[in-house]
């Protein structure tokens, strides 16, 4: 193999790495918001109210099993790309088969531990009577198979860091369709209903992590033999990465609760506005969502090469880019938003509240972006901790004052307005200690080992990672 052969991310136009990676994984990402919709769309076509609310609980749960898997994958991504980019392939291979060892203890200890409370923990979303034991009847079928999924995720994270956005883009667009056929094939010809939604739910995460597998395999034998004792070795390292990423990522909901509590005070008119732009802001801004899941590889990359010029250099591309994309996506939704509101029904409070966020508004998902930027540069730097405290603060201290504070001066509007704003203080701090901290990356063994602060132990693991890596 050719020195640096699998870095691909450390030479070539920083921009166009940026911009590429980008738009391919918010490919994955629209076709997996796209069938949620679908997914919905065909459970409420059997016309029980109940069984929409079920898969509302049923998802809600998911949604925090998941996070576990997102978080190992990150982790996952972050430790391949750096080994990549300093050229240490087995290390990489390494991190890679250890975080997926952990993905499959943790795929057997969830459905062990949440089948068996499944009444309780569904009573605690507050789901109780028939909508409980429909969702249950769900998550009975989807749950035990949370491990392929995470799988599936690690697989994506390691394509993506060896540079392959083109390949790691097809599993969950393949998954993805697999879920739109079968889902009326078993809802409605097979009378299945919502267990039949459940089964085409499994089918395609199997087909996601045969997509995202062999080709991993194929092109870079990118997992090995896995060994009892990595999991010992690399447990702290892994969740030094994959414990703050899983609390970043539970803090979204929060946030969207807290918005969601205060618009239900200006009635089901001003929920039904919110709902709208709930659904149609993951599909129009899929591509800044994306971003820090694409952002990271090229950091990792160079950060692992040595090639800080390279870091900082993609970290402006990535807010350059954002900005971009934010005033572009804007201004299709302002030239459609009659259409949109159309589309959805939207008539009084509701379609005014879809008319402000289109413009202005949506603008305020540059904010988002930066974050999302920042958030990524943390992890792969090594103080994914700074991502977790960033996307809490964002999501209570930069949400629930504003938007309060905005109700009451101008009502729903309020709210809406009030949201963009709290984000904007957020950015502007994630995009300054993102910087300084490219400026001043942490150098572990010199700067931080005498220090007693909260990282030292993780940074004295990540230095003797670094320095015994060769001969792991």
């Amino acid at each position: 193999m050719t020195h640096h052969s699998d870095a691909t991310f450390t030479t070539g136009n920083v921009m166009r790495h940026v911009s590429v990676t980008s738009l391919t994984a918010s490919i994955g990402l629209m076709a997996i918001y796209a069938v949620d919709l679908v997914d919905l769309l065909f459970i409420s076509m059997l016309g029980y109210e109940s069984l929409a609310a079920a898969a509302g609980y049923a998802s809600a749960l998911m949604f925090f099993i998941s996070s576990i898997n997102i978080g190992l994958s990150i982790a996952a991504g972050v430790l391949a790309s750096r080994a990549i980019g300093a050229d240490k392939e087995q290390e990489a291979r390494e991190f890679a088969t250890s975080t997926a060892m952990f993905v499959v203890l943790t795929g057997i200890a969830i459905p062990v531990i949440t089948l068996p409370n499944l009444g309780f923990l569904l009573s605690l979303l507050g789901a109780s009577g028939q909508v409980a034991e429909m969702a249950a009847s769900y998550l009975w079928i989807i749950v035990p198979f949370s491990f392929v999924s995470g799988l599936s995720m690690v697989s994506v994270a390691v394509l993506r860091g060896y540079g392959e956005n083109r390949v790691a883009m097809y599993p969950s667009l393949l998954g993805a369709l697999t879920n739109a056929a079968l889902d009326p094939l078993l809802i409605f010809t097979l009378g299945m209903g919502l267990q039949g939604a459940a089964w085409a739910t499994v089918a395609a995460r199997i087909v996601t992590l045969g997509f995202a597998f062999y080709p991993a395999m194929r092109r870079h034998n990118a997992f090995v033999v896995p060994k009892a004792v990595w999991l010992y070795r690399d447990l702290k390292i892994v969740s030094h990465f994959a414990i703050p990423a899983v609390l970043a990522t539970v803090a979204t909901p929060i946030g969207t609760a807290i918005v969601t509590r205060e618009m239900s005070k200006f009635g089901p008119d001003a929920v039904a506005g919110m709902a709208v732009i709930g659904r149609m802001t993951p599909v129009a801004f899929s591509v800044v969502m994306a971003l820090s899941g694409a952002i990271g590889p090229i950091i990792g990359q160079n950060y692992g090469a040595g090639r800080m010029d390279r870091v900082e250099q993609a970290f402006l591309d990535a807010l350059k880019f954002v900005a971009i994309y934010v005033l572009f996506i804007t201004g299709v939704l302002l030239v459609f938003r009659e259409a949109i509101a159309g589309v959805f029904g939207a008539e009084n409070l509701a379609r005014s509240l879809i008319f402000l966020f289109c413009f202005p508004v949506a603008l305020s998902s540059f904010f988002n972006g930066a974050i999302f930027v920042a958030s990524a540069s943390f992890n792969t730097l090594g103080r994914p901790a700074y991502a977790t405290w960033l996307n809490w603060g964002q999501n209570t201290l930069g949400t629930w004052p504003f938007v309060v504070a905005g109700g009451l001066v101008w009502s729903a509007p309020g709210v809406l307005v009030g949201q963009a704003v709290g984000s904007v203080f957020f950015a502007l701090i994630a995009i300054w200690i993102g910087y300084s901290l490219i400026n001043n990356p942490p150098d572990d063994h010199k700067k931080h080992r005498h220090h007693h602060h909260h990282f030292d132990h993780h940074t004295l693991v990540m230095h003797i990672l670094h320095k015994h890596g060769g001969n792991r």
